[in-house]
């Protein structure tokens, strides 16, 4: 019978080759989720860095609106006091966002006696709710501007409405230093799905107010 004989110092040799060999292993394995990592994370950073916050500068910003008084002629308003944060992502403006509040005792049409009534629980009821906001839900590309899609809060009254914004405008720098960026965003609404339902009736039967309001923003954000 043949006999099988072991090399000790052999063998000794190979469970040291073959340990050394899933230490490598195991390193390589380690090495490769880390490399990974670093790239997901610059990735991330990448992606995060594209989206910048621009914040509502209230001096160079308004809500302007305008409504058909008397069935002849049209009315027009400002709210000058807008604040909020614009977040862009001016490489997918799809992403961006809007959050932003409106002052109502800053409302001002030329005329002090129609401003405080429209100030008046007739109308805006001020007192009962001093502003105005809005929060988009969505920002969706149709043509050359944008639908931004949001919650309008308005006389204590939360609706669904969408805002025609224009492409954003280049970055400028101000004399404050800071980045600034142009938006302009346009709307129509009914009074009346907000509860301003104040009215009169004129000698020919028309309406003294229409019903239909024209919204348009035009807001300068300097970014933070």
């Amino acid at each position: 019978m043949q006999r099988i004989q072991f090399d000790a110092h052999q063998t000794e040799y190979s469970f040291i080759e073959l340990k050394a060999h899933e230490e490598i292993s195991m390193k390589s394995v380690r090495m490769a989720g880390l490399a990974a990592a670093v790239v997901l994370t610059v990735s991330a950073g990448r992606m995060s860095a594209q989206a910048k916050d621009y914040k509502i500068e209230a001096a160079h910003s308004e809500a302007d609106f305008a409504i058909k008084h008397m069935a002849i002629s049209t009315v027009h308003g400002s709210f000058h006091g807008v604040s909020g944060v614009v977040r862009l992502d001016a490489a997918n403006v799809s992403k961006s966002s809007v959050e932003a509040t409106i002052d109502v005792t800053t409302v001002d049409t030329g005329v002090a006696a129609r401003d405080t009534h429209l100030k008046s629980p007739d109308f805006f009821d001020a007192a009962k709710f001093p502003t105005i906001t809005f929060k988009s839900t969505s920002v969706t590309k149709v043509g050359d501007h944008y639908d931004v899609k949001g919650d309008l809060t308005l006389h204590g009254v939360t609706k669904s409405v969408v805002l025609n914004l224009e492409q954003p405008s280049k970055e400028q720098i101000g004399m404050d230093k800071k980045a600034h960026r142009g938006f302009t965003a346009t709307t129509t609404l009914n009074r009346k799905d907000f509860g301003l339902n104040w009215n009169g009736t004129l000698a020919s039967g028309d309406s003294a107010l229409g019903d239909d309001v024209k919204i348009e923003l035009d807001i300068d954000a300097a970014q933070e």
